[in-house]
């Protein structure tokens, strides 16, 4: 397949150079330093296990230079997608499937949902409709994305954990093009079924980084020590069980118990969440797809969410202020 990965960072980097080994074509739009870095040495991956690859993949800055693609995978943070989705229109051919592969709630999340809701467009997620204005529905595939990776230096890419992309069309229907995109993932490596209930499955993954993601960024805690620590182990349950109460108003059926659901973070380790590793390099946060969104499906539903939106003002206070000063902030031994 053609494939375009537009934001090669941690996730899409990870997804590009496994693709390429794969024996796919691979396009990455990257910038600045790690542009320049994969163009002149290759995209490195660093597997989790320390085996290093190196992939030749072609590389710009520039979406209107690549051609039509058969794939194009959206790889960047959800506050990212807007600044790019009117360009994406030269990438599509009559076929041309766009993956999104970004965490918390989609903005698409009430297109193609057949509930009450349809077609419903999320503040929080898309502003305005930039978005859904400018990418079609139709051509969109969902993906739950599960590894943690991220940029170690321009040009390289390291995979923390993690392995699986599930894969599914949003309104769950099995289709030709969903298998064909789960069996590219497979034989890269990927663990990649089409699953038949995309959206229970996002709540699971989003139970975890709602709670957890914030927690870290205000105190600097990895997930191990979040939930060892008796106090922040309660707090992210209790924020857990506010956004349980949500997603069940609006059909979700939560697979797993919420205890199991702390305890599988736990055993990640000590691991920096996406959120925390933002803060310490003075990149904008993901609040409104992991925080803000629940906010609102809450008061769409009719279900109270005091506590989550205690914990988003102060994430995005926190993060304002560090943007004011032009700042991030670390902690350093003495």
């Amino acid at each position: 397949m053609r494939i375009c990965v537009v934001g090669a960072g941690g996730i899409g980097g990870l997804l590009a150079a496994r693709l390429a080994q794969s024996g796919e074509d691979v396009t990455v739009i990257a910038r600045g330093p790690h542009l320049a870095a994969i163009r002149a040495d290759g995209l490195k991956l660093i597997e989790e296990d320390g085996r290093e690859t190196v992939s030749r993949v072609a590389a710009t800055d520039k979406i209107a230079q690549v051609s039509p693609q058969d794939l194009v995978v959206l790889g960047m943070k959800a506050h990212q997608v807007s600044a790019v989705v009117r360009d994406l229109h030269v990438l599509y051919d009559a076929g041309t499937a766009v993956l999104t592969a970004q965490n918390g709630i989609p903005w698409w999340y009430f297109f193609k949902h057949g509930g009450p809701h349809e077609g419903r467009r999320l503040e929080s997620v898309d502003p305005g409709g930039v978005i859904a204005d400018n990418l079609p529905a139709d051509r969109v595939l969902a993906s739950v994305v599960y590894p943690a990776a991220e940029i170690l230096r321009p040009g390289v890419i390291k995979h923390i954990e993690g392995n699986r992309f599930s894969i599914s069309e949003i309104d769950n229907s099995k289709s030709e093009r969903a298998t064909r995109v789960s069996e590219a993932l497979q034989k890269a490596g990927f663990k990649a079924p089409v699953v038949s209930d995309v959206r229970s499955e996002i709540w699971t993954k989003l139970w975890g980084n709602l709670s957890f993601n914030p927690i870290s960024a205000l105190t600097h805690a990895t997930l191990e020590d979040i939930c060892r620590y008796p106090p922040t182990r309660e707090a992210a349950a209790r924020l857990m069980r506010e956004a349980q109460a949500v997603g069940e108003a609006l059909g979700i059926r939560f697979r797993i118990p919420l205890e199991k659901r702390i305890a599988g973070a736990e055993a990640v380790g000590p691991h920096k969440t996406s959120m925390l590793q933002d803060i310490e390099a003075g990149r904008a946060i993901e609040a409104d797809a992991l925080i803000g969104s629940v906010i609102e499906l809450g008061r769409i539903a009719g279900v109270a969410t005091p506590q989550i939106e205690t914990v988003y003002a102060c994430v995005k206070l926190l993060a304002a202020t560090l943007a004011r000063a032009g700042g991030r902030l670390q902690i350093e031994k003495t």
